[in-house]
């Protein structure tokens, strides 16, 4: 619906909900639609041109009025930038409690997408324990929030550097011995799968360091730091421990 106004969209959308029974009036205090059926609570649309952060905030304040609360907007001109966002949009309003409604471009179709129905959020365990998994096997805090200079500094990123850098002492190792001194229970499956190309096959077994990680030694140096720093901590006796 090419250069739809908010009116355009009213004689469709009270069209389907007449079509269900629904009395039918427009600018009632505020609201761009309501609609009443016998004794129901009223349900109430808020019409947009498009789906914004402005139809958002109309229609969650309408929540205050009634449970029932739909927003109206045409169909994406653009069909495939509506189907990327399709699924994040259609969760925001889920959790929010708010319906929604897509009236197509010939005006004649309203599509009901969502209803307005009570949101009882469920925790995503698996999704937890990643989050919870990652959290413990980072090593210090090397990333900035909000900043996006370099990739982020993963657990599994860390690892990886902890490798490159016994290679770059060592020169090429056999992957073994690289998990053993290293410590990094993971380490042969980092080196064989070698995700950021920081590692070269010498031969079955055995690693280098390739051009790639030695920049990123580079790039990663105050990571190497933390890290090292950890395992000088680990080597050092503990003075509280007794020796007999």
């Amino acid at each position: 619906m090419s250069r739809s106004r908010e009116e355009d969209l009213y004689p469709p959308v009270k069209a389907f909900l007449e079509g269900q029974g629904y009395s039918v009036k427009a600018e009632v205090r505020g609201c761009d639609l309501v609609a009443r059926r016998g004794d129901e609570p009223p349900v109430i649309v808020e019409l947009k041109t498009g789906f914004t952060l402005a139809l958002l905030l109309q229609g969650v304040d309408r929540l205050a009025v009634s449970d029932q609360v739909y927003l109206a907007f045409p169909a994406p001109a653009r069909a495939a930038a509506w189907r990327h966002d399709r699924r994040a949009i259609l969760t925001l309003c889920r959790r929010i409690g708010l319906g929604l409604l897509m009236v197509h471009s010939d005006r004649s179709l309203v599509e009901p997408l969502l209803d307005p129905l009570p949101y009882t959020p469920r925790p995503n365990r698996k999704r937890q324990a990643l989050l919870l998994k990652e959290f413990a096997q980072r090593v210090g805090d090397p990333n900035t929030g909000g900043t996006n200079r370099r990739p982020i500094v993963t657990a599994y990123r860390q690892a990886a550097l902890a490798c490159a850098a016994l290679l770059n002492r060592r020169g090429a190792t056999k992957a073994a011995e690289v998990a053993r001194i290293t410590e990094v229970a993971q380490a042969q499956k980092i080196l064989q799968r070698d995700v950021y190309g920081w590692f070269q096959r010498v031969e079955r077994g055995i690693y280098a360091l390739s051009p790639k990680g030695e920049t990123a030694l580079e790039t990663y140096a105050d990571v190497l730091e933390t890290l090292e720093g950890k395992e000088r901590q680990a080597a050092e006796p503990d003075p509280t421990r007794r020796t007999g």
